[in-house]
């Protein structure tokens, strides 16, 4: 690999010719089901192998996306699509699920790895363990800062890579779920709809308060580049091929010290312009933009020319040939390229009229490369004999040899074992139920809850409130922050630390950070919903690395949950106004900051409702759905425990709901099922 490469995005063919073509070093595109840009063109199996020649014999590498969740029922079919990937020569696969990841490993031990940007890697903990699961990439989460990109680089030998310019999602990858609860269209399974994009007021009337303009990081490259990231990734597979061209194009010239178009750049496609608050640890208001007329009609003047970029092929690959003409033998064509020989016959040479073939004539016709990736480096001529060749000889000579070469230089040797999904043994729990109730804070517990099995607190409020704490009957499990960066882990283990000399030696988490974090001070670790486990490999996969157990993801039906195998325990959220988003730019925001702000307020969408917004020690804020979910009179046989997730409720409303649900009753009130009983798309 290049020491520093331009990864370019790819939804169909056409912008393959335009990542390519512009100087792109790799290009990532999707195939089947499995990737989270399902509305792209994408490629299939026959089209796919022929991107991944076209890419190789330009010395282009080419990653393939497998970057969603997968359920029971997919699990053959994912199987059948990493074989076909695996023969067709792709350089890697980026996986967001350990159940593909595992399925990969299986198959073809020899495809790297790369972790998504929705395994939600935002601190060294999570890059260290999957660079200890044998990934050999991750990518980073979007919203890391430059000294925090540098910490991870500092404590990490895996590569990384790092979205510099394209779509900023308003929400932490893979903790997104706004899409899924109001739409049934779920971004971890590669169907966003985007409903941040849309209107929303925030407390002080601002309005498309969750939409963010698009990132680009180009000016900030050299900085990049200094503290070691190996890849710099342009967003958008979704985009226009003129799109690709622009940002590649600008990129290498960034890479390369050179100033670039940035009116170009921003004309093919923004948000209002661009922001590098992230990287700079500037997260103002200045960060948020949308989409308006003006940057719909500004694309119109700039597409002509940005497609005469990529209308020519590139010829990069250097050959070496030679030519020989003996008397009454067949004329041979040699031509060596990395290593690789192919040899052709044809016409025999005839005794000339007049003048021999000459060898500046013969350079002329072999060196007619234009249809190919091929360049002349080196050309050889031997003729003794003094013979003539037609030029329709020579061409079809040349043709044939190139085509052998092409053929040669794209033969795939990787070995695949061809994988079977087992039958899988639904999980039946040896005990009744138990139930769990999550607080927000420490004040929402009573006495009515003392029949939980555990009682879940974030872990700042159980430091804070440190005798009261020790008042709780049930046992405690301290919950990490979903969100932890680079510069507040050593925060994070004094905690840990701190609450263990309280004797509590359980942790909530869901977070592969936290994994780490918690795993390596001995606590038992319970996961929460944001390891998304939808299927029974990743169970397997969870239980692997040491959970006792953990709270499946709420985008499975209860069909889905009841077919899942495996041995681990596992629980689901059956009460809450479910977390949909986590987010590091706060919408609430004002000119002045924080200006007053308590940290308990409600966003409000365009159909004039509200949803609480909490705010975690000004480190990132939680978007909760406006109606709770409630399944507590639903079959939840399938289930060791059930969490009652609180956040806002009153101390007796959170009472009555415990106890309503522990009697297996409704609860009064508009509430929702979720996707208990509704399938995504």
């Amino acid at each position: 690999m290049k020491k520093h490469e331009i990864l370019a995005p790819v939804g169909a063919y056409e912008q393959l010719l335009a990542a390519v073509r512009c100087g792109a070093d790799a290009v990532y595109l999707g195939t089947g089901n499995f990737n989270a840009r399902r509305n792209a063109d994408n490629f299939n199996e026959d089209s796919l192998k022929n991107a991944v020649d076209y890419c190789h014999l330009r010395n282009v590498k080419v990653y393939v996306t497998l970057n969603t969740l997968v359920f029971d029922k997919e699990l053959q079919n994912l199987y059948e699509t990493i074989e076909y990937i695996a023969r067709s020569g792709a350089d890697a696969v980026i996986v967001q699920d350990f159940a593909v990841a595992k399925a990969v490993r299986s198959i073809c031990p020899t495809l790297p790895l790369h972790a998504s940007t929705q395994m939600a890697v935002h601190n060294t903990s999570g890059a260290l363990l999957l660079q200890e699961q044998g990934f050999s990439r991750v990518v980073l989460a979007r919203e890391l800062s430059l000294q925090e990109i540098k910490a991870i680089r500092e404590a990490v030998s895996v590569e990384l890579e790092v979205f510099v310019h394209g779509a900023h999602c308003m929400g932490a990858s893979g903790n997104c779920y706004l899409s899924a609860m109001l739409g049934e269209r779920s971004g971890n399974r590669g169907l966003c709809a985007q409903g941040c994009r849309l209107n929303w007021v925030s407390r002080n009337g601002r309005e498309y308060a969750l939409s963010l303009k698009d990132m680009s990081y180009l000016d900030s490259i050299d900085k990049l580049i200094e503290i070691g990231v190996e890849s710099f990734k342009i967003e958008g597979r979704m985009k226009r091929p003129e799109y690709v061209a622009a940002a590649v194009s600008s990129l290498k010239k960034a890479v390369n010290g050179e100033s670039y178009d940035k009116e170009t750049l921003r004309n093919v496609f923004s948000r209002n312009g661009f922001t590098d608050g992230y990287l700079k640890e500037e997260r103002t208001l200045e960060m948020f933009g949308h989409r308006g007329k003006d940057d719909v009609t500004s694309a119109s003047g700039v597409l002509k020319n940005l497609s005469a970029l990529y209308k020519d092929d590139i010829h990069p690959t250097a050959i070496q040939a030679t030519l020989t003409l003996r008397k009454n033998e067949s004329s041979c064509l040699d031509l060596n390229c990395k290593g690789k020989f192919v040899t052709v016959y044809g016409d025999v040479g005839e005794i000339p009229r007049n003048a021999p073939l000459s060898a500046e004539l013969a350079l002329r016709n072999i060196a007619k490369l234009g249809d190919t990736p091929f360049h002349m480096e080196a050309f050889t001529f031997e003729n003794k004999d003094n013979l003539t060749l037609s030029a329709s000889s020579i061409n079809a000579m040349r043709r044939e040899a190139t085509r052998l070469l092409e053929k040669k230089l794209t033969e795939i040797n990787r070995e695949t074992t061809h994988i079977s999904c087992l039958r899988i043994m639904p999980y039946h729990p040896e005990a009744a139920l138990r139930y769990r109730a999550r607080l927000q804070k420490i004040s929402q517990y009573s006495h009515a809850m003392n029949e939980a099995e555990f009682i879940i607190l974030p872990i700042e409020e159980i430091i804070e409130n440190k005798d009261l704490a020790g008042q709780i009957k049930p046992e405690i499990i301290a919950e990490l922050p979903q969100l932890i960066y680079p510069l507040g882990e050593e925060k994070a283990k004094a905690m840990l630390r701190e609450i263990r000399d309280m004797g509590i030696t359980r942790i909530s988490t869901g977070n592969i950070g936290g994994i780490k974090l918690a795993s390596e001070q001995g606590f038992a670790i319970h996961g929460a919903h944001g390891f998304n486990i939808t299927n029974t490999v990743s169970l397997d996969y969870y239980e692997s690395l040491s959970l006792a157990d953990t709270t499946l993801s709420f985008e499975l039906t209860e069909g889905a949950m009841q077919g899942l195998g495996g041995r681990l325990k596992r629980g689901a959220y059956i009460y809450g106004h479910l977390p949909l988003m986590l987010l590091r730019a706060c919408p609430q925001k004002t000119e002045k900051g924080c200006d007053g702000c308590n940290g308990t307020t409600t966003l409000t969408d365009r159909k004039g409702i509200d949803f609480s917004f909490l705010c975690h020690k000004k480190t990132y804020g939680t978007l909760h759905n406006s109606v709770p979910l409630y399944i507590g009179d639903k079959n939840l046989s399938m289930l060791d425990f059930a969490t009652l997730y609180f956040t806002t409720e009153s101390k007796a409303d959170c009472a009555s709901i415990f106890e309503k649900a522990i009697n297996r009753e409704n609860i009064p009130g508009k509430k929702t099922n979720g996707l208990y009983t509704r399938a995504l798309l």
